[in-house]
């Protein structure tokens, strides 16, 4: 994860592009899941109000619990491109699936 990235999520900038951005590249990586709690509340609400994607693959959180990946979950769940798109919009959905 990027130091920016850290800076960003700290920052609590919620609402801007650049946060979702800083969130979505967390979760990508894996490594996220591993930080304080609020890191991973942070994803989850992110996940949850669609605009951030589960990660490509699968990631593990600080107590073993496993993350599945965002094709590993039914379409139009949370996580799932379908699930975004429905509620932040198609160009949103292919944004945050060009975070590498």
């Amino acid at each position: 994860m990027r130091l920016e990235d850290v800076d960003i999520i700290e920052g609590g900038a919620t609402g801007e592009p650049a946060y979702f951005e800083a969130l979505q590249r967390a979760i990508n990586g894996g490594e996220g899941w591993k930080f304080q709690g609020s890191y991973g509340r942070a994803m989850m609400a992110a996940i949850e109000e669609g605009y951030c994607l589960l990660g490509p693959q699968p990631a593990e959180d600080t107590w073993g619990s496993r993350i599945p990946s965002r094709t590993e979950v039914e379409p139009g769940t949370k996580g799932s491109r379908e699930f975004v798109v429905a509620r932040q919009g198609e160009a949103w959905a292919v944004r945050m699936e060009g975070i590498a």
